[in-house]
């Protein structure tokens, strides 16, 4: 008798799926098993949960606390030592700068005095109520340095070029300068303005006296001749 071949197709594949089924069950149950090694169940007795209590209350038991007077003068002396610090820096600091304003007080006048001290000074020229003083003579780094100050109480402000300033010597002849810190213009009724005229020493073999000479710019309404400064090393 012979099989139909449908039938036979049928039964085969039948076998199959029921050959894949147990295989992947059993690697199912497998892989389940490997990813539960070490997994227990919880501890749900009543005296492991009492033991545990009674650790943690003995550890809580043995916590100390602070009283609240003990707190508050902690915090108190905190706060003293703080401020008496703070006040003491102040102090210091106030210290430090009235012994400053000491110093400074003692080396002006000490300034002044060696100004007076120096002899032919100052020496200075007026018109049209500008005027031009030379206070010092000292020499510094090869050069002449001649300490100036002007002032204008007159009427119009005052311009000038100091590319104009003349120099000359006891004997007539022109020497080279250059200023430093003289205004290019003066005020009318403003401060008097400070500035140094430096002449280099070379040029002062022989020359006992020199002589400055300025006129304001563009007007030349004005001549400034400040003669006789000693100059004598």
């Amino acid at each position: 008798m012979r099989i139909n071949s449908t039938v036979l197709l049928t039964l085969i594949l039948l076998f199959l799926m029921l050959g894949a089924g147990s295989v992947s069950a059993f690697l199912g149950f497998d892989l389940g098993s490997s990813a539960l090694k070490g997994v227990t169940t919880p501890d749900g007795r009543p005296t492991s949960k009492f033991a545990a209590s009674k650790a943690n209350s003995s550890q809580a038991g043995s916590v100390t606390f602070l009283k609240e007077e003990e707190i508050l003068k902690i915090v108190k002396s905190r706060i003293d030592g703080k401020s008496k610090a703070a006040k003491s820096e102040k102090v210091n600091e106030d210290d430090e700068e009235i012994s400053g304003k000491k110093e400074k007080a003692q080396e002006k006048p000490k300034e002044v005095v060696e100004e007076k001290l120096q002899p032919g000074f100052p020496v200075s020229a007026e018109s049209e109520g500008v005027t031009m003083t030379v206070q010092s003579a000292r020499y510094s780094g090869g050069d002449l340095l001649l300490k100036v100050k002007m002032q204008n109480k007159g009427k119009d402000s005052v311009r000038f070029l100091y590319s104009f300033l003349d120099v000359t010597d006891d004997k007539g002849r022109t020497l080279s300068a250059s200023t430093e810190g003289l205004p290019a213009d003066l005020p009318t009724n403003g401060p008097a303005f400070t500035g140094t005229v430096s002449i280099p020493t070379a040029l002062l073999d022989d020359v006992k006296k020199v002589s400055l000479s300025l006129t304001d710019y563009p007007d030349q309404k004005l001549k400034l001749e400040v003669t006789n400064i000693p100059v004598d090393k």
